[in-house]
């Protein structure tokens, strides 16, 4: 493609070197990138037109034994197309460069996408984007598309994946790779794991924050095969391949569950969630923690928290267990304080609550929302003889009532 591009482009700066030539030819050896550029001549008596015809007396120097009328090839010398139409070849060579090379790119690496692919660093640019060998292209790799704490030099071998094929500003195409992706460890998971490839195990979802931690979701279509320990390996096997590969990149993989609650307990374990509040319209749900588990679930630069959002698909509030009930005590003495006569009624029942404990309370003397929200969750749970965590779930059925009933009060 090279070789005919550069004869084509010699072939228009010929004709635009001013010399009124018309039937050329140009070869180039592809072995030793010699230029032989030929031009065609009628041999005539009298020359009227110089860049058609030559002299029989001319030709016989160059063929004695040619003849008037016959058609001559007449060598040129390239040198002799002047500088305007030097600037043209290297205008033409570069253009049908750029169009061999994209139609190359397009048709190798476009259904690729997605697919792990290693190359060799050819040399590191402005905002440290590496330009990677992958063999018949060069790719690149934004320094945003790879973890700030990886470092690569000059013929290191690296693993990517194909992130993207697209379109240049000069008319080419150029391959984008991509290792802080999700689907890079998707893809480092379906090479390592032989069940994802044969379709006993899928990948759900991947969230990731690359150089901090990932989150994996997995399903298994085979009741007899344990999806998570499939991936893990033997002793770790499979996982400690992948997480050597991404740098001591911590990576949680939990089972799949179409049940976001479900998926957010399997993400955030094995902390406990004491206490839930989801408010629908927000998108946004509030969890409350142990306080020892609380820097758990955020993780180093809030990374578990972000990426448990991102899994469950909303927005996540975390408290510690400690500095929620301090908050709900506040909130539930405003609430008994409201000049409302819903709060003076009768209880009769409350979501979520067992029939039994609630007759305990309502025959302790708590019978109305005021009485209940009035009382800290020790006293009532030593006056009803319930534990202290239920006692904690009462009130705040209780507090949710109200405020449920309330709204727009």
């Amino acid at each position: 493609m090279v070789v005919q591009a550069i004869e084509e482009a010699l072939v228009t700066a010929a004709k635009k070197a001013g010399r009124g030539l018309t039937n050329i030819s140009v070869t180039v050896n592809k072995k030793t990138g010699d230029i032989l550029a030929m031009t065609e001549k009628e041999i005539v008596e009298k020359v009227e037109y110089p860049a058609e015809e030559i002299s029989l007396e001319e030709a016989r120097e160059i063929d004695p034994d040619c003849l008037e009328g016959q058609w001559l090839e007449i060598e040129i010398d390239p040198k002799e197309f002047g500088r305007i139409a030097a600037n043209v070849a290297r205008q033409m060579i570069s253009q049908k460069i750029r169009g061999a090379e994209k139609q190359v790119i397009h048709e190798e690496y476009r259904h690729r996408i997605g697919e792990l692919i290693s190359g060799t660093v050819r040399r590191v640019t402005k905002g440290h984007t590496l330009i990677i060998d992958l063999g018949k292209i060069e790719a690149i790799l934004p320094g945003r598309f790879y973890p700030k704490d990886e470092k690569y030099h000059i013929e290191d071998r690296i693993l990517t994946i194909l992130y993207d094929v697209q379109e240049t500003e000069n008319g080419g195409a150029e391959v984008v790779l991509s290792r802080s992706h999700p689907d890079f460890v998707a893809a480092l998971f379906t090479s390592e794991v032989p069940e994802i490839g044969e379709g006993v195990i899928e990948i759900k979802k991947v969230v990731r924050d690359a150089g901090y931690r990932t989150k994996m979701a997995v399903i298994s279509n085979n009741d007899k095969v344990d999806p998570v320990g499939a991936c893990v390996g033997m002793r770790g096997a499979r996982v400690k391949n992948i997480i050597r590969e991404v740098g001591g990149e911590k990576i949680d993989i939990l089972p799949y569950s179409e049940d976001p609650f479900i998926l957010l307990k399997n993400a955030l374990s094995p902390c406990e969630i004491k206490q839930a509040e989801y408010f629908e319209e927000e998108g946004r749900i509030v969890l409350v923690v142990n306080d020892e588990d609380y820097p758990i679930v955020l993780g180093k630069h809030g990374s578990n928290a972000r990426l448990t959002g991102e899994l469950v698909g909303m927005k996540i509030d975390f408290h510690k267990k400690s500095e929620y009930q301090k908050q709900m005590i506040l909130e539930r003495k405003q609430l008994s304080l409201l000049d409302n006569a819903l709060l003076d009624e009768k209880v009769t029942s409350l979501e979520g609550i067992n029939t039994l404990v609630l007759d305990n309370v309502l025959s302790s003397g708590f019978d109305t929302s005021r009485k209940i929200l009035e009382t800290t969750p020790l006293d009532l749970s030593t006056k009803s003889d319930i534990s202290l965590e239920m006692a904690d779930n009462i009130l705040e059925e209780v507090r949710k009532s109200i405020i449920k009933e309330t709204q727009g009060i």
